[in-house]
């Protein structure tokens, strides 16, 4: 197990006085496992106390690159020196939005926002007043942020039959149940007589196209597609964690299958605060007065949206993925260190199978088929909570949930980790 130096025992004392539950809200570690980052690099991160691991946390996805990777640092030095914030639209955010434009299959325009919830909560926004409709379909389990409206039945307390649903954090007006629809995921057949039922209610339908680990069943998006077309519902794909990670153009693109807007974020800012809304031009068009109709104009205006900094690590992050393999190794690390982290489980008959895709995916401690939120509900918690501590021991560091494979990744570090993955499962095994 890691030591622990007098130094971060005592910034962990400090931690748990001036922050609610000692966290930051993002990651939280039992007592033993607790630590405080100094610094990161490459496929590494380092805490207070020395000791070094390989992370797979990786900022929850952002850092494709690895941590601190050289191109992404000048850049940022060199934009900072220009300035660090304007207001105004800049050089380096017009360039983004070129490069988010030629990428992503549904975007004829981007809108910047800070974060992947904004930007969720953003498409939600300019769908309703395209619409002119209040209510939106969401799918059970699904993750979009924090905003009230993607807090509902993520996860549901109840199993509530579809589509009610229900608030899944405290200071959530009960109006924004009302106006929320609830379907499962992977079930085309449900969600399409909701929608049938219901379409002229509402005002888009918003998704992962890859549910938090959970892939999408052959023909589920695309039906999605057929009906949310068939009815002039806009779809929105949450592309926060999918975007740039599955394949350059995202989900769209890895899937086959074209919303109508899309949020991005993550690897797009370069490990910066750094979001978008991408969509449709006659959609994007409502964020400008001057063609948008009276009452019609979506106002969205940020202190931070669109930053330099933000947008030069973005440049930079996407001008490295564009390089010849490095999707592919992406890729074949994920396929690696999950065809052994399952045979090693097979072997030890210890019931789990990883779920997901190979740039993006976790361990589920269960044998029963994956389909939507409910089906994971009998999933081992327990057994994954000794997994990721024993694996912490192991010197691999893992986040709450999913493995997030890196560039930085090395043979070497894929090869550890296997080793780490080896130890653990015997013995948990025992």
């Amino acid at each position: 197990m890691p030591h622990r130096s007098g130094e971060e025992t005592r910034i962990l004392n400090k931690a748990s006085r001036y922050l609610p539950g000692g966290t930051l809200g993002n990651v939280a570690l039992d007592a033993d496992h607790r630590f405080i980052v100094k610094r990161g690099r490459g496929s590494r991160i380092w805490d207070v106390s020395g000791n070094e691991y390989i992370d797979y946390l990786m900022g929850s996805g952002p850092l494709v690159l690895g941590h601190a990777h050289p191109a992404v640092t000048q850049a940022v030095k060199d934009a900072v020196e220009m300035g660090s914030s304007f207001f105004a639209t800049n050089e380096q955010a017009v360039l983004l939005a070129e490069e988010l434009v030629k990428a992503i299959p549904c975007a004829d325009q981007a809108r910047f926002t800070t974060s992947g919830t904004d930007a969720c909560f953003q498409a939600l926004r300019i769908a309703r007043a395209f619409r002119g409709r209040d209510k939106a379909l969401k799918f059970e389990g699904g993750f979009h942020g924090s905003s009230d409206y993607s807090l509902m039945s993520n996860p549901p307390r109840a199993l509530r039959d579809f589509p009610q649903a229900e608030a899944s954090a405290g200071g959530i007006p009960k109006a924004i149940e009302d106006s929320m629809l609830i379907a499962p995921f992977n079930d085309a057949a449900k969600t399409v007589d909701i929608i049938e039922k219901r379409h002229d209610e509402l005002a888009a339908v918003i998704v992962e196209p890859m549910q938090r680990l959970l892939a999408p069943k052959p023909g589920f998006l695309e039906t999605l597609r057929e009906v949310t077309a068939h009815y002039q519902v806009p779809l929105i794909f949450d592309e926060v964690v999918t975007g740039f990670r599955l394949a350059y153009g995202g989900a769209q693109e890895y899937y086959g299958v074209t919303p109508d807007l899309a949020a991005v974020g993550k690897i797009m800012g370069g490990g910066f605060p750094l979001a978008a809304v991408c969509g449709r031009e006659e959609i994007m068009a409502l964020y400008d007065p001057a063609i948008a109709e009276p009452g019609s104009h979506v106002s969205q205006i940020g202190t931070l949206n669109g930053n330099p900094v933000a947008c030069a690590a973005g440049l930079a992050t996407l001008a490295e993925l564009r390089k010849e393999g490095a999707y592919r190794r992406l890729r074949d690390t994920g396929r690696k260190l999950r065809e052994a982290l399952e045979d090693l489980c097979a072997q030890a008959e210890i019931p789990a199978q990883t779920s997901g895709e190979d740039p993006v995916f976790d361990i589920i401690f269960t044998g029963e088929p994956l389909s939507d939120y409910r089906s994971t509900l009998p999933a081992d918690e327990a057994m994954k909570g000794r997994f990721r501590n024993l694996l912490q021991d192991e010197g691999v560091f893992q986040g709450p949930q999913k493995f997030y494979p890196s560039l930085a990744h090395t043979p070497a570090d894929v090869e550890q980790t296997i080793n780490a993955f080896a130890s653990v499962v015997s013995k948990l095994q025992g």
